[in-house]
């Protein structure tokens, strides 16, 4: 069968070839054609656009390039009808694929499956009307999403995360802890892990103040997790203004974690898996405006927290200092805690068992795969 994805960011090229070769095992004659990067492109198959021609952040962004994206738009559309696929495959990136979705299901009629749906339980709650309309099946990789569309009365499949899948098969695991130092030439002290993003905006705006934060715990060393993408030259200016011995790691962001005491995170992804590695961490993520992004995290976003960990668990497991709580203070304050606080450390590692409950095990893939190659045989 004929399949047809598309993925506008690096975490879908992932996820899409992580789906792509479940899909192989289920479907041997298996044809694909998409919109994403390398790793799709190494499970076979015709890459009609890489994403890095497509990823445009932010509102600026998005209006300084508008023609791009509209031509961009214009020649998936005319590919789909082409190709004539089984089924379209839509992965995350809302602004692009609602678009797709509904030129495909108005103009073609061929089922229309979405892989990890868009957070419109955050912002843009109208948007469960297009997906109801133009979707036909929707997996989600997040559990209190299943309740949200449940409300709106729209049937969707949970399959897991996987980020579960990618800790399960991740290299180094059960690592010793002198392995790791020697191999990077570290101290032999505990390790604070600073993850402070994965865009340069994000990185200028965190990193500074978690490195002032991580100051005065002198029997601790600190990590940074460098980001993909990120030239290393941009953390030097960082790592040379602190007064003590900072090391920059880059693709091993998992290792860090494991052998970390403690991290201080930025909001996304990166927070989940720092849970589901079991590290105690504090959410760290300054705002423009504090006072006003808290007024409309309060008034116009429909969710209780910011971080992943919170919300599966349906309560405060991290502590997430954002926008007006964002500062060195705050963040040194929580930073004692989960060091030296044990009582209060293993109330976070308690919390955070029972929220692995609520995620799942590995198999986010597979269990995606099926519910498509299924659907599309009548099964």
């Amino acid at each position: 069968m004929k399949y047809y994805l598309i993925a506008g960011e690096a975490s879908g090229d992932l996820h899409g070839s992580n789906l792509m070769r479940s899909i192989k095992n289920r479907d041997e004659e298996a044809d694909f054609r998409f919109l994403g990067g390398d790793l799709m492109q190494a499970q076979g198959g015709v890459l009609v656009k890489h994403y890095r021609e497509m990823a445009y952040m932010g509102i600026i962004p998005v209006i300084r390039h508008a023609d791009k994206i509209w031509a961009n738009m214009k020649s998936c559309k005319k590919d789909i009808v082409r190709y004539r696929p089984d089924v379209v495959i839509l992965i995350d990136y809302p602004g692009f694929n609602l678009q797709i979705a509904k030129f495909v299901k108005k103009h073609l009629d061929i089922p229309v499956h979405y892989y990890i749906s868009p957070k419109v339980w955050a912002w843009k709650e109208y948007r469960v009307k297009s997906f109801k309309k133009y979707v036909d099946e929707m997996l989600c990789i997040l559990p209190f999403e299943v309740d949200f569309y449940k409300k709106h009365r729209y049937r969707v499949h949970y399959v897991g995360n996987p980020i579960v899948d990618a800790l399960a098969a991740r290299d180094h695991q059960d690592e010793p802890f002198p392995a790791f130092i020697t191999q990077y030439g570290l101290d032999n002290k505990p390790i604070i892990a600073l993850l402070p993003g994965s865009r340069k905006r994000e990185i200028e705006a965190n990193l500074p103040v978690m490195l002032r934060a991580s100051e005065s715990f002198r029997d601790y060393q600190v990590i940074i997790a460098g980001a993909p993408g990120i030239e290393p030259d941009f953390y030097d200016t960082y790592a040379d203004s602190y007064p003590l011995n900072v090391t920059v790691l880059f693709q091993q962001t998992y290792r860090i974690l494991a052998q970390a005491r403690a991290a201080l995170v930025t909001s996304g992804t990166a927070t989940l898996e720092t849970a589901l590695l079991n590290v105690p961490q504090v959410v760290c993520y300054q705002t423009a405006f504090p006072k006003l992004s808290y007024w409309a995290f309060r008034h116009i976003l429909h969710t209780p927290y910011i971080s992943l960990v919170n919300l599966i668990a349906g309560k405060e497991v991290v502590k997430e200092l954002f926008a007006v709580f964002f500062s060195e203070r705050n963040i040194q304050k929580e930073l004692d805690l989960l060091l030296n606080d044990d009582a209060y450390r293993q109330t976070m590692l308690g919390n955070y068992e029972e929220m692995r409950q609520f995620v799942g095990g590995p198999g986010a893939s597979d269990r995606a795969a099926a519910v498509i190659v299924d659907a599309i045989r009548g099964e």
